[in-house]
């Protein structure tokens, strides 16, 4: 009984899902806030199936062949397993892994047909939960000895600050969290933020800053000595980032809209300038499966066009003897290396120390790049 009740409300959010252009996670706590009857277990079934199928959507419909629809994607969810589908020849390899052919393709140009489907079978995967520790407020062992008692967590060893959970938790209703003692980010973002080596006293600008996730990374290294400016268009993302500094501990952010005439006082001026571009997201489909099926070239090509016009504008902040970070979260060479090259080349920079970069690995961090340029 309790089965098909977990079924039908995961067959009623799925079917739903297909009426509106709300991103799946976004959706899923939209739908469980509006379903209050469902308990905790009850949603995490559903958000796990959920994934799973939107993940794997493409290999299903392949083998129910006939009229696929939702409820004949959950009928099959029981007996379905993509593991054995895998040395199957006669499947073509990107249904194979559950992506469409326009992005399998462009992996496959970068990293052969072996790697490119190994990274889309990692994708397929869930991701772990990461937390950093807000080193302003405790270090990494002081809140792992914190969270010992209470969680499943462990250290990981890429990033200094970085914890594992190994369980699902409703963050907000932790003590730790509400006392700004850590956020949740992905170890290889925690490392792409590393990239900015600040000191206290010094101009830096978060060009891109969104809600503050890099920002919220850089900044204890500053001890709250000089300045962070949060720079972005999105207006309600920045009002965001004011809330998560002010609970983080940090005072030396200043919020700063895409029209703010101070804007114009600090070309120039920026010690470090961070570019976290938006991009196509392809190392992070584990978390957002939903993203790998709204993927078109078109897109990819608008996407490069904005990142360069964003660089071109982040790059008059920075003071002659001052660094640029270009970051992502995507696995192509089309808005890593082959910007990194456009960016050299348009305006003769030179790269500090080595490429940064990352792959999404089974229970480890998610896909970045990362370059420090100078001139």
């Amino acid at each position: 009984m309790k089965q098909s009740f977990r079924a039908y409300h995961l067959l009623q959010l799925l079917s739903a899902y297909d009426e509106q252009n709300l991103p799946l996670d976004a959706f899923i706590n939209s739908y469980f806030r509006s379903h209050k009857a469902l308990g905790s277990k009850d949603r995490a079934f559903i958000a796990e199936n959920a994934y799973f199928l939107i993940r794997w959507i493409r290999l299903i419909d392949y083998l129910i062949q006939e009229s696929p629809d939702w409820n004949k994607r959950v009928a099959l969810l029981p007996y379905f397993d993509w593991q054995s589908h895998q040395n199957n020849p006669s499947i073509p390899a990107a249904i194979r892994v559950s992506f469409p052919d326009s992005l399998y393709n462009i992996l496959v140009e970068s990293y052969g047909a072996l790697r490119a489907s190994e990274l889309c079978l990692i994708s397929n995967t869930p991701a772990p939960t990461t937390i950093r520790a807000n080193t302003l407020k405790a270090t990494r062992d002081k809140l792992l000895e914190l969270l010992q008692d209470k969680y499943e967590v462990s250290s990981c060893l890429a990033s200094s600050h970085a914890i594992n959970f190994l369980q699902r938790i409703n963050f907000l209703a932790i003590p730790e969290f509400q006392a700004g003692l850590f956020e949740v980010q992905d170890e290889g973002s925690q490392l792409l933020a590393n990239l900015v080596q600040c000191q206290p006293g010094q101009l830096v600008m978060d060009f891109c800053a969104g809600s503050g996730g890099k920002t919220l990374a850089l900044a204890p290294s500053m001890q709250n000595k000089g300045q962070i400016f949060l720079h972005d268009i999105r207006s309600y993302a920045l009002q965001q980032a004011k809330k998560r500094l002010k609970r983080a501990g940090i005072h030396n952010g200043q919020i700063m809209q895409a029209n703010d005439p101070k804007l114009k006082k600090l070309k120039k001026k920026m010690d470090w300038v961070l570019v976290d571009a938006p991009c196509s997201g392809t190392g992070t489909l584990r978390r957002n499966p939903d993203m790998k099926w709204r993927f078109e070239i078109e897109g990819l090509k608008m996407l490069i066009g904005q990142q360069r016009t964003i660089f071109e504008k982040a790059l008059s902040f920075m003071k002659p003897d001052g660094r640029i970070i270009y970051g992502t979260c995507s696995l192509l060479s089309q808005e890593n290396e082959y910007q990194l090259k456009h960016f050299i080349k348009s305006y003769h920079l030179k790269v500090e120390n080595q490429i940064f970069q990352s792959f999404p690995s089974l229970g480890g961090m998610d896909g970045f790049f990362g370059v420090v340029l100078k001139f």
